[in-house]
């Protein structure tokens, strides 16, 4: 039966499909782990942010902020002060997560040395113009 003759859009089926992979998309994105182990140990202002994410530029840190409170794993709270002081924490969910993650971060802690040492070897056996420069 083809989809036109069931009521049935790709949209539909895509959008029951695929939020584990936007979850997932999302979490597993560079700057939201970077971002998710940083502001682990309590609540975190953007410049402390800013300066611990190496590479990181001020438009992608607010991006990747924003779109984490969004899907409820930051807070973000502004304080009456003058300037005013904003500072993000992670929720609960967050936290959980974290938990996850370091796991994963200590892992590749553990065999960047050994991957770093993979890719060398497969380069030079499939790559070797990559060597001469």
């Amino acid at each position: 039966m083809s989809q036109g003759n069931t009521g049935v859009t790709s949209q539909v089926v895509n959008a029951q499909a695929c939020p584990v992979r936007e979850v997932l998309d999302r979490v597993a994105g560079k700057w939201s782990v970077l971002i998710i182990v940083a502001a682990a140990h309590g609540p975190i202002r953007f410049t402390e942010l800013e300066r611990s994410i190496e590479g990181i530029s001020r438009r992608m840190l607010t991006l990747t902020l924003r779109n984490l409170e969004r899907d409820g794993l930051l807070t973000r709270t502004v304080h009456p002060t003058v300037p005013p002081k904003v500072e993000y924490e992670l929720t609960p969910v967050a936290a959980e997560l974290h938990a996850t993650l370091l796991g994963l971060t200590d892992w590749a802690e553990r065999h960047r040395v050994t991957i770093a040492e993979s890719r060398a070897a497969y380069d030079a056996k499939h790559r070797p113009e990559l060597l001469d420069s």
